[in-house]
């Protein structure tokens, strides 16, 4: 059976959430890239609430789906998670490849202080 890109990588998606979730004390990064824009949030999965987001399109960003905009994304929500004293995450690249905007949002959000 062939699947879309869209199919295959939520199977992905699914596959990996089975072993990842976040707790109030090490939340889950997420991550979902759209062709407009980029988004990020910080997911507590026992109590089901996100508690940091954001997203190029928050941020105004003229192009929000190229690196640049993932590199923005990734300083915005580390700053506003160290606002929550929140430091050490589980990255959930949302069943996505580890690379190019994935990879430049988690470099950029790791200069900023996250640590996964």
């Amino acid at each position: 059976m062939k699947y879309t890109k869209q199919e295959a990588r939520k199977r992905r998606h699914f596959r990996v959430r089975k072993k990842i979730t976040g707790t109030s004390e090490k939340p889950r990064l997420n991550v979902f890239k759209s062709n407009s824009f980029f988004y990020a949030q910080l997911i507590d999965d026992s109590k089901g609430i996100t508690i940091v987001a954001s997203s190029s399109m928050k941020l105004g960003l003229k192009n929000g789906s190229n690196i640049e905009a993932a590199k923005a994304v990734g300083k915005d929500i580390a700053e506003k998670a160290k606002a929550k004293k929140i430091v050490n995450v589980v990255f959930d690249r949302g069943g996505y490849l580890f690379h190019g905007k994935v990879k430049a949002f988690a470099e950029s959000a790791k200069e900023n202080g996250m640590k996964f």
